[in-house]
């Protein structure tokens, strides 16, 4: 079945654009847009769709506001939402990500990353790659978290489930920390489900918030 995605955005060209480069892919359907938050939260609880691109600066309702709505709802099959973001803005970044957006992508990207975006997103995974991005989050990190012990609950983990966790932090997929740790992808999916269940963990952006808060990830 095909990726339904969803699209808000207050420019028009922005939503043409990404709509058509995504509706050319054989395995994306565009399904509708919106201008401002508010039509994009009626809209999405309407259709349902498997990803949101959600810029942050709309009028009526920011992105911010429109995400936590569109989330807080819980909908089943889940709604996942991608930010759209550019670097004026990034200081909203680590906010998207503590309210359960399940990652963010410059608004200035290659086509090819935001194709990939998309896919990896409906697949359930947090969208921390590429590079940039990952240098992004730790900017934002390092400015607004103040370093503080870790969590209790990381005490939990065991020696491999800190380093999926690490490596999770660092923006690689499950299939990366297969390969970078030379196990099959399933066994890193069940690493990984583990490491969220002991943490109270929504999902893997969440957890890329708590490796930061934590200290058991430094910026850079």
């Amino acid at each position: 079945m095909a990726i339904t995605v969803f699209i808000a955005d207050d420019q028009a060209m922005v939503r043409q654009g990404f709509g058509a480069l995504l509706a050319a892919q054989p395995d994306i359907s565009v399904i509708g847009d919106a201008p401002n938050g508010l039509v994009a939260v009626a809209e999405v609880k309407r259709l349902r769709p498997d990803v949101v691109l959600m810029d942050v600066r709309m009028p009526e309702m920011n992105g911010l506001d429109a995400a936590r709505e569109i989330l807080s709802a819980a909908m089943d099959p889940p709604v996942r939402v991608l930010m759209l973001t550019t670097f004026d803005i990034d200081e909203y970044v680590y906010e998207a990500l503590g309210i359960g957006a399940s990652g963010f992508m410059l608004k200035d990207a290659p086509a090819e990353e935001l194709i990939r975006a998309v896919r990896v997103v409906a697949a359930g995974e947090a969208l921390l790659a590429p590079t940039v991005t990952r240098r992004l989050i730790a900017d934002v990190t390092r400015r607004r978290v103040a370093p503080r012990a870790r969590h209790k609950e990381l005490e939990t983990l065991t020696p491999r489930e800190r380093e999926v966790l690490e490596l999770i932090a660092a923006g690689l997929s499950n299939t990366e920390i297969a390969e970078r740790l030379f196990v099959a992808e399933q066994t890193v999916k069940t690493h990984v489900g583990k490491v969220l269940s002991k943490l109270s963990l929504r999902d893997r952006a969440q957890a890329v918030v708590l490796a930061y808060e934590s200290g058991l990830v430094t910026p850079g």
